[in-house]
């Protein structure tokens, strides 16, 4: 039967200390291991045909953190980087034990990007990552708290990616509305002018095809899942 990392410093700590028991000493001294410390790789692929994906943010964090929940209004955090692409402010949400790591760049159609993280290991470890569809007026792609506790060391975990809507904008895509190459329009707006004012699934992008007034192409289009996730634990 396998012994989790936690019993097995609990097992050596005790062993210690039996052992100065043993040899009848003085020293009071209690030996503390240090937490063992978990490696992921994170790999992130764009499936779209013209959606690149803004700098990913990927964290580790405990059960009682959530980066959105569907239904309900997005943070700042998440409507900062849903509009215009920059998770520096999500980021900033892992504190205290939780840790998160940004992507180098915006990942290309058809590219991926590997990310690695590390974190202490304990009871709960959940994984998150979200990353904006630069070519939308609010539409973002991630997983939301994903129990990563149980990995074993060369184990995976894949998923897909779905779109979603942070209800922060309207989606019009129309011409300077869009931060991405499509427009090169606005990016963050405080002001929220989405009726909706809630995390939804997308559904799906105004084009030309649809509305003159959009900038979109029907390559721009989104349906269903936007890309994949590979989670490794390596160490």
């Amino acid at each position: 039967m396998a012994i989790s990392s936690f019993a097995k410093r609990a097992l050596a700590v005790a062993v210690m200390a039996a052992g100065l028991s043993a040899c009848g000493s003085d020293d009071d001294t209690v030996v503390v291991l240090p937490p063992d410390t978990l490696d992921f790789e994170v790999t992130v692929y764009n499936d779209t045909a013209a959606q690149p994906l803004s700098p990913v943010v990927v964290g580790i964090h405990s059960a009682t953190m959530s980066l959105w929940s569907v239904g309900l209004s997005a943070s700042v955090p998440l409507e900062t980087m849903a509009e215009g692409g920059n998770a520096d402010d999500l980021a900033a949400m892992f504190t205290d034990t939780n840790v998160a790591v940004l992507g180098a760049g915006a990942i290309g159609p058809g590219n991926y990007e590997k990310l690695m993280i590390s974190a202490e290991d304990r009871t709960e470890m959940k994984l998150s990552l979200a990353s904006m569809m630069v070519n939308t007026n609010d539409a973002f792609t991630g997983l939301n708290a994903i129990d990563v506790s149980g990995l074993m060391v060369g184990d995976s975990m894949s998923y897909t990616l779905p779109a979603y809507d942070a209800g922060t904008e309207a989606n019009s895509e129309a011409m300077g509305s869009i931060p991405g190459p499509a427009d090169g329009g606005e990016g963050f707006n405080a002001a929220r002018d989405d009726t909706m004012n809630k995390v939804s699934r997308h559904p799906g992008l105004v084009t030309q095809a649809d509305d003159a007034m959009s900038v979109l192409l029907p390559d721009h289009r989104i349906s269903g899942t936007v890309g994949r996730v590979v989670i490794t634990r390596t160490n």
